[in-house]
């Protein structure tokens, strides 16, 4: 596939208001994408923006936009501001038909008198708080919790969050079992039903998601939700575990037969459809037209060890907790997979009550019989960079001769991490920038006479090598595999973010990544965004949840 071009030539654009009315109807597809840094998406964006930022762009878009001729429109501050012209530019340039930027930006988004919401995955976390306001679910404080441990009641405490989150932090005696596994375990790690089943994560959404999908099962425990999760135990006073390991191990047969039979329930109640091979084959042929999100929603180990051609991993309880990165096109198809349909079942039932109308689960249970030859694939989710073919790569050299090199004086080093992992660890020397911000960036270059690009596995630096070394005018090479590939070859790392040429507007910082004596402030201010969120959804008109009687 040949390049985009390198200048911006004019787009179609498209109001804010048709946008806004596209939104509404829910009556075809629209993506409506952020081209800025995901920081600055999470200070302000249209309520069901999703962040496709314009320096990640070619690794980001292929796997977000399935569907080539899914009418997409791109947005960023206004002018001067060109990201999303020159991000629409370059996806036309990558056969996407119907890109578009929404005419005048976010400036004309709010001139038009339309809400802005600041934060992240503000449909799922204000979902989450309709789901307690509309069941009631139940939930306990961090003082209650820790009077019925000390008091010697029988507890189990179920963290819901990804493992890598788990083990930064957790509730003391917490086991790690992520939302969609949650079902699947319970009755093993709880099969007194006199024991309190507590679930938590950092805050309130995959709380109340999980707790509630327990209670949608018909587990005879109590449940709750652990109130404000981690942030309200810290809040509390109290202290969290550090690099915990505790993981539910495999259920047992019992406890899948128990949770197969639970979401059997689950599926009737909301009507979650089921779909056969044949159904999925067309679903598939339909792609052209349909946009077709195939997930599956089971651990990365299980996704690793086989899955479907063409599915790709998203594990269920954060595809509820964070849909928008995972299926950004509005009105799109789900097909939802694992190997016995717990999972897929409770992830779709969610789903349905957020709002997405086409969602099924697709054949996987032990009824279906073992998949033919040619239906699985093994190995993590492939990464596959837009447009970057082995003729636009850039020359490369590898760790050991970039280490007998001197920064500064044979050549600058540029990382293109994201700016938390360069803080983290980078190779000796680098500076960092924004690759989106390319022209900024060579202009604070220091003087040298020739640039070393980096990135975590090397794909944004060698997207971003064409156009800095036309921009600098300097010959332009790669770290072959990137800083991982240093830090393998056993070169040391640098913390710390004193190379930084760019403003580090592209994460978001969570409540935890505050400074120690800004934190639990931070934790307050964001407890107090998320429970005001449904009444800021409904004032801007409501976000179509379809949440059933008790």
């Amino acid at each position: 596939m040949s390049a985009p071009p390198a200048a911006v030539s004019a787009t179609e654009e498209v109001s804010a208001t048709e946008v806004r009315a596209r939104l509404a109807a829910r009556d075809g597809e629209i993506a409506l994408l952020d081209a800025r840094e995901l920081g600055e998406h999470a200070r302000g964006h249209p309520l069901f923006a999703a962040p496709l930022p314009l320096g990640r762009l070619e690794l980001d878009a292929d796997r977000l936009l399935p569907r080539r001729s899914v009418p997409a429109v791109l947005f960023d501050d206004g002018p001067p501001d060109d990201r999303a012209a020159r991000a629409a530019e370059r996806l036309r340039g990558f056969g996407y038909s119907a890109a578009r930027v929404l005419a005048g930006g976010l400036a004309a988004w709010r001139a038009a008198g339309f809400a802005v919401f600041d934060g992240v995955h503000v449909p799922s976390k204000a979902f989450g708080e309709c789901v307690e306001a509309q069941y009631g679910a139940p939930r306990i404080a961090a003082g209650a919790l820790a009077a019925l441990a000390e008091a010697g009641r029988p507890v189990a405490i179920l963290d819901s969050r990804p493992f890598a989150e788990y083990r930064r932090m957790n509730v003391p005696g917490g086991v790690n079992v992520p939302g969609a596994e949650l079902v699947r375990h319970v009755r093993d790690l709880a099969p007194d039903p006199d024991t309190l089943v507590v679930v938590n994560c950092a805050g309130r959404t995959r709380s109340i998601i999980g707790a509630r999908s327990l209670v949608d099962a018909g587990v005879p425990n109590r449940v709750a939700a652990l109130e404000n999760g981690t942030m309200g135990w810290t809040l509390s006073g109290r202290a969290l575990e550090r690099g915990a390991g505790r993981e539910a191990p495999p259920p047992s047969a019992a406890a899948l037969a128990w949770a197969r039979a639970a979401a059997a329930r689950v599926a009737a109640r909301f009507g979650v459809r089921r779909i056969d091979r044949a159904e999925l084959a067309r679903w598939r042929a339909e792609a052209g037209e349909r946009t077709l999100y195939l997930l599956d929603v089971r651990s990365a180990e299980e996704y690793a060890a086989g899955h479907l051609p063409g599915a790709r991993h998203a594990p269920g309880g954060q595809l509820v907790q964070a849909t928008e990165t995972y299926a950004p096109v509005r009105g799109a198809r789900f097909a939802l997979v694992d190997d016995d349909g717990t999972r897929a079942v409770m992830t779709a039932s969610w789903l349905l009550r957020m709002g997405h109308r086409d969602v099924a689960v697709c054949a996987g249970g032990p009824e279906d019989g073992e998949p033919e030859d040619g239906e699985i694939e093994t190995g993590p989710e492939p990464v596959r960079a837009l447009g970057l073919t082995p003729a636009r790569r850039a020359f490369e050299i590898d760790a050991a001769r970039l280490a007998g090199m001197l920064p500064g004086r044979d050549m600058a080093l540029v990382d293109f991490a994201d700016s938390r992992t360069y803080r983290a660890g980078h190779v000796p020397g680098a500076l960092w920038g924004v690759r989106a911000r390319a022209a900024r960036l060579a202009g604070r270059l220091p003087k040298a006479p020739a640039l070393v690009l980096t990135s975590p596995d090397s794909l944004v630096a060698h997207l971003a090598a064409p156009e800095l070394g036309r921009l600098s005018r300097l010959p332009v090479r790669v770290l072959r595999g990137g800083t991982g590939a240093w830090r393998k070859a056993g070169f040391p790392l640098e913390p710390g973010g004193k190379g930084m040429l760019d403003e580090a507007d592209d994460v978001y910082d969570l409540p935890y990544d505050a400074p120690p004596e800004r934190r639990e402030e931070a934790m307050r201010r964001y407890l107090e965004w998320e429970t005001a969120l449904p009444d800021r959804v409904a004032r801007d008109g409501g976000a179509g949840f379809r949440l059933p009687g008790p």
